[in-house]
Formats: structure tokens, sequence, C-alpha cells
């Protein structure tokens, strides 16, 4: 049976915030904008915008519904809607997903932490010093050295696991949803600030112009593909999003609150183009499809260089973004660590503090463990990858696309008409007139393209 008197989000929009911001993370500011670098700009988003509407809203709606009928965390929630069937193996294998992804995940919010840091603090400053006194490798060098240093990046890991900790144990309404609450409009004022900023930099123009102006000549097959991994990932997918859907009102309308959550990641990942793609135009030499370094290395190149006239948007202009960065990374490791602490909460029968505790615990021993991976672990290998790369590669490549699967033919074919009606009509308090196509994209549709990810991934990778 479901849990019924379960605590819940206090309010409607506290419950779309908390969703949103398990949605927008480094996904959105740091991927989504290489990508687009990489597959032509505009043409690139036109498809992705295409995949939301038709492979990721389904999926979010499909999770939403689950999570609400079932009032219970992502692991015990098809047992309750499946019993005695093999469907209760998905919960906590979408379970192990979050855990996986969270222990490598914190490791790059450990990165940009200390990115913060470094630029409240002015160490860009001497490094855009070092620039100019021929030392052109200088933020390369920065980053390298960090990323291989034994003891920074787990410091800086245990600071972003201890304060996702401070908020998840304190529970759904006064840590979830209120730092939500706070995180998320922080977030969009800074988009804000950024986008405006942008706008005035010399290479504004032919930044716009790189990402509004379509060119399908640059969109290849695997562009498509990967606007599909895009959507799938940046949407949080697969990732128990089934949990923050058990914590929704009864009258909440599920399928407006996945279009919201969805209108906003989409933004989000937009704006963040707007706001790198100007700055990258700004200077010669800096490629749009420069990859993982464009965050970490290229970006702080380009404030230094773009900004050198004036010290203290040199100083302010990377605080602000990587405090984006840092915002919205907090609230997808929230999100991840919650998916697992209400599992352990509700499983064994734990406190949330001391479930919270043993998540914590496994998440800094797993995670150190990929941080050292990237350093003086490098030379312990599996499958020729590092820790931090095989979790990224088998949880990415093959676990979300299978959860995702699974979750669609679920959605399809196991819940009853009468499950659906019900969830999406709120009860019959709202009006829901797509119900048969939804059920054609879940059983056939999106199995189909999540098929197509997942031979991809593996045979073209």
């Amino acid at each position: 049976m479901s849990n019924s008197s379960r605590i819940g989000f206090a309010t409607k929009l506290g419950g779309v915030l908390a969703a949103a911001g398990s949605a927008v993370g480094l996904g959105n500011i740091w991927r989504f904008p290489t990508i687009t670098g990489e597959y032509g700009g505009s043409a690139f988003i036109l498809v992705y915008i295409g995949c939301v509407i038709l492979f990721g809203l389904p999926l979010m709606i499909a999770e939403f519904m689950i999570g609400r009928h079932a009032r219970a965390n992502v692991g015990s929630a098809y047992k309750i809607l499946a019993p005695n069937t093999n469907w209760r193996f998905l919960g906590p294998f979408t379970v192990l997903i979050s855990f996986l992804i969270l222990s490598y995940y914190n490791v790059v919010a450990g990165w940009v932490a200390y990115y913060l840091f470094d630029a409240t603090t002015g160490s860009f400053v001497s490094l855009s010093e070092q620039v100019a006194s021929g030392n052109a490798n200088a933020f390369v060098d920065n980053f390298t050295s960090f990323v291989s240093d034994p003891v920074k990046p787990v410091i800086c890991l245990l600071v972003t696991i201890g304060i996702t900790h401070f908020v998840v144990v304190r529970g759904v309404r006064k840590g979830i949803e209120a730092s939500s609450k706070i995180l998320m409009p922080l977030l969009f004022l800074i988009i804000i600030v950024l986008v405006i900023f942008a706008l005035r930099m010399p290479g504004a123009s032919e930044g716009l112009n790189f990402i509004f102006q379509p060119d399908f000549s640059k969109l290849t097959g695997q562009g498509v593909l990967a606007a599909l991994s895009q959507c799938f990932y940046s949407l949080s997918l697969g990732m128990g999003l089934v949990t923050y859907a058990s914590y929704f009102h009864r009258e909440a309308n599920l399928s407006r609150s996945a279009c919201q959550v969805a209108f906003m990641d989409t933004i989000v990942a937009i704006a963040a183009g707007v706001i790198i793609f100007p700055a990258v135009f700004s200077v010669a030499g800096v490629e749009p499809s420069a990859g993982a370094s464009l965050v970490f290395i290229s970006l702080p190149s380009v404030f230094d260089s773009a900004l050198a006239g004036t010290p203290f948007l040199m100083w302010l202009i990377p605080v602000m973004f990587f405090a984006l960065l840092m915002f919205a990374t907090l609230t997808s490791t929230i999100f991840l660590h919650e998916v697992v602490t209400a599992w352990v909460s509700e499983t064994f029968g734990f406190t949330r503090h001391r479930s919270a505790r043993i998540v914590t615990a496994l998440i800094i021993l797993l995670g150190i463990c990929c941080s050292l991976s990237m350093g003086v672990w490098n030379g312990f290998k599996i499958s020729g990858m590092c820790l931090f790369d095989l979790f990224d590669d088998v949880t990415t490549k093959y676990m979300l696309p299978i959860s995702g699967l699974l979750v669609a033919i679920f959605a399809g074919w196991k819940l009853t008409t009468r499950q659906k009606w019900v969830e999406l009509t709120s009860h019959g308090l709202v009006k829901f007139k797509f119900l048969v196509p939804l059920v054609v994209m879940l059983r056939y549709v999106c199995p189909a393209l999540l098929v197509i990810i997942m031979v991809a991934g593996i045979f073209f990778a």
C-alpha cells in the first residue's frame, strides 16, 4: 500500500522548483553549450527542443505518475505498484544509479567550489599575470595540478558533500524545498545578470548568430543522437524523479509541472550558451567546442582577456559565473542524495539523520576514490579507465538508458488506464486531453529512441 501520510512539499511552487533543481545542473551549463558548439549551434538546439517535447516530457510525466501514485521513494515505488513481480528490482537499480552518479558528480562539484574560491580570492588575476609574463599555459597548468593533487580536491569534495548533507538531513520541507526556494531564484538572477553582461561583449553579435541562426549542414546523425542523450541526462530522467514526485500534492497538475520543469531546464541551458558564446567569440583562439576544458580552462582565460581593462568586472564576472555553477551543482547533488537517503530510511526503518549519515559516509569514501583516481591512483585502470571515468561511462552509457527504457515500459504497459487517468487529472480536478498520445509515446516511441541511444552509445562512441 502507498504511504499517503508521508510528508511532502508544502507548496506547489516548492515542488516545481525542487524538481527543476534536480534537472538543472552541470549538464545545462557545461555539457549543453559544449555539445551545441560541437554540432553547429542553433540547429542542434532546435533538435534538442524537439527531443524534450517528444521524448523528455513523456518520460518525466511517467516518473511523476509513478511517484505520486505509489507515494513512495523510487526504490519502493515499483514494488508497491507491481507487487510480487520482477519490477521490484527496477527501484533499487535506480537508487544505485543515483548513488554512483553522486559519487563522482561530487568530485566535479568540488572542482566548482575550488574555482569559486579562486575567483573570489582573486587568484585568476595572478594567473593572468603569468600569462602576460609568457606562460601561455598558466590556466591549463592550474587545472591539471589541482585535479591531480591528492589533498585539495578531497577537501573541496568534503565541503560540497557537507553542504548537501546539511540540506538533506533537514528534511523535505525545511531542507530540500526551502533550499530550492533560495537556490533556484538566485540561479535565475545570476543568469539574468550574466546574460546582460554577455550581450555587451565585443563578440556578442557573433555569439548570438552562432546560437540562433540554424546551420543544418553541420548537424550530423551523431548530433541528433547527442541531442537525444542530452535531453535524457539534462532532465534527470531515470535517476529517481519518482522520489520527488512522491512528495507532490494530490492536487498538483503533473503534466503542467513537467512542462514547467522542462521549460526552466531548457531556458537555463540556452541562457548558458548566451552567456558563454559571446565571451568565447570575444577572444581569438578559443573554440566553442572546447569540451570540458571550456569551463575550467578556457573561460577563466576568456574572462581575463575580455575584461583586462576593467579590474572590478574581471573579478565579479568569474565569481558570478562559478557561483551559478555552484548553485546548479548543489541542487543536483541534493536531489541525488535524497533519492538514496529516502530509500535507506524507508526500507530499513532508519531515521532521516541516520540514513543521511550512512549515505554521506559511503559517498565520501567512493568520492575520495574517484578523486584520487584522477591523480595519484591514475595508474589503476579498469577496462582502460580510471574509476571516475568508469563510473561516468557505465552510468551514462548503460544504466541510465536501461532505467529510462524500463520506466517507459512500466508506465506505458503496467500502469492501468485508470491509474494514469487518476494521476494525470489529479483525481478529476484538472483536464488532460492527451492520454492516448502519451500512452503511444511511452509504449512505442520512447522505448525505440532509448534503444537507439543505447546501441549508438555502445557501437559509435
